[in-house]
């Protein structure tokens, strides 16, 4: 089947998370190699870098190289990286750390459509490789690939494989995700990346590109509740123009609208998409302009929704919290929250259970404080009305992170209104 021209090919955004160290970059610099999307010369530059250091070729030092290029702005982007199949292109988000992991992901700048969890399978699990499960889970991550890595220092045992997957989907099962594969590999062998390997015919599954490819992108629900939070206010040619991405549902020209918190109603006169003149109707994923049929006070932060599927308005929300900062958090203490363009100052009221992110163990209930890496079922309580959605509702306004001064301290998602 012969693949699609680069002008009809969807594109996909993935993130590849996994604990330091268990193959990450390899994997990585492979799926490069192996789909031939590398920067014209770069292999055989990294063949000779290898040759003179009087080692085999390592992907892992692909990544090293692009790294620098993309320090200079040279080569690729400074955030993203790109490889293609047949079927679409791919973008990874590379987001090295939880603070920059959950501040992309939450805010919805680089949101991810499918994850690839990476374990070493000679190593085994280790605590990061769950947090970021968690992560998984806190993000909402339906489409996942487990990985298990490095097979060939296993000498490729079905046995061993089979016993970090079980371990892995045991855990995994806890936080409710439910990765659709399980793939045994080697990234700097290049077993079962884009082509099954010899060394495990016992493993009949998917490689990693065909689960990757199997994967659907986002699908565009215009039946799903409106949302479109505004990103900003302009005037442009006499048109006072509301600008933000629609999160969730559809928006229509002719449609009556209500802007939340306040209340307000009106219909939206026009729709304004850069280059696309007389557009009636917009969908989720889209950055859009509107007009109004009245001169109403719109600001930043507000939330334009339809009438017959509001959101809920209110200064307290229940949430789960990843707590990420090596300081504690205590009850009460300022801090900013951010939801969608909204920010607000807010502070945790209370701290019901606090569990180990990466045992799941109950830690405490009516806490004083959580600590470093720890999750906490948590009551936000924010200084004026923020607009929002129960997270297995609509994901969109149902996450947020908390910030202290510049920094990410927290993300967490919301599970019911009110205290």
């Amino acid at each position: 089947m012969k693949g699609k021209k680069e002008s009809e090919k969807e594109n996909m955004k993935i993130v590849i998370v996994g604990h330091v160290d268990h193959g990450k970059s390899t994997l990585i610099g492979r799926l490069f190699f192996d789909t031939g999307s590398l920067p014209q010369g770069k292999i055989e530059e990294l063949k000779k870098t290898c040759e003179a250091m009087g080692r085999p070729l390592e992907f892992g030092f692909l990544m090293d190289s692009l790294e620098e290029e993309r320090d200079q702005a040279i080569t690729i982007d400074t955030t993203q990286t790109f490889f293609k199949t047949g079927k679409r292109n791919y973008v990874i988000i590379d987001a090295p750390g939880h603070k920059e992991f959950i501040k992309n992901m939450v805010t919805g700048a680089s949101l991810a459509e499918a994850a690839i969890l990476i374990v070493d399978a000679n190593e085994g699990i280790q605590e990061q490789t769950k947090r970021h499960a968690y992560i998984l889970s806190l993000l909402g991550m339906k489409q996942v690939i487990v990985v298990l890595n490095k097979m060939d220092l296993v000498e490729y045992k079905q046995g061993r494989f089979e016993q970090v997957k079980e371990e892995m989907h045991k855990f995994l099962d806890k936080i409710k995700v439910k990765p659709e594969f399980t793939i045994p590999i080697s990234a700097r062998e290049g077993d079962n990346i884009a082509k099954r390997s010899k060394s495990m015919p016992w493993f009949k599954g998917k490689t990693v590109l065909e689960s990757l490819d199997s994967f659907q992108v986002k699908k565009r629900e215009a039946s799903s509740a409106l949302r479109m939070p505004v990103q900003d206010v302009y005037h442009i040619g006499g048109k006072r123009i509301v600008a933000g991405r629609v999160e969730s549902g559809s928006i229509s020209v002719g449609e009556k609208i209500l802007l939340l918190p306040n209340g307000t109603e009106t219909t939206v006169k026009g729709i304004e998409i850069f280059l696309k003149p007389g557009v009636k109707q917009a969908f989720a994923g889209q950055s859009i302009g509107i007009t109004t049929n009245d001169p109403l006070f719109i600001d930043r932060g507000n939330v334009v929704c339809s009438e017959n599927s509001k959101p809920s308005v209110g200064n307290e929300f229940q949430a789960n919290l990843f707590w990420m900062a090596k300081q504690p958090v205590k009850l009460n203490e300022r801090l900013s929250l951010r939801l969608a363009t909204q920010r607000i100052g807010c502070v945790v009221s209370s701290i019901r259970k606090r569990y180990n992110s990466s045992s799941l163990e109950l830690l405490g209930e009516n806490a004083e404080q959580l600590n470093e890496t720890e999750v906490g079922e948590v009551v936000i309580k924010a200084d004026k009305p923020v607009v929002f959605d129960d997270f297995n509702d609509i994901p969109e306004t149902g996450r947020f992170v908390l910030e202290k001064g510049l920094d990410t301290v927290a993300g967490g998602i919301i599970t019911a209104c009110g205290a």
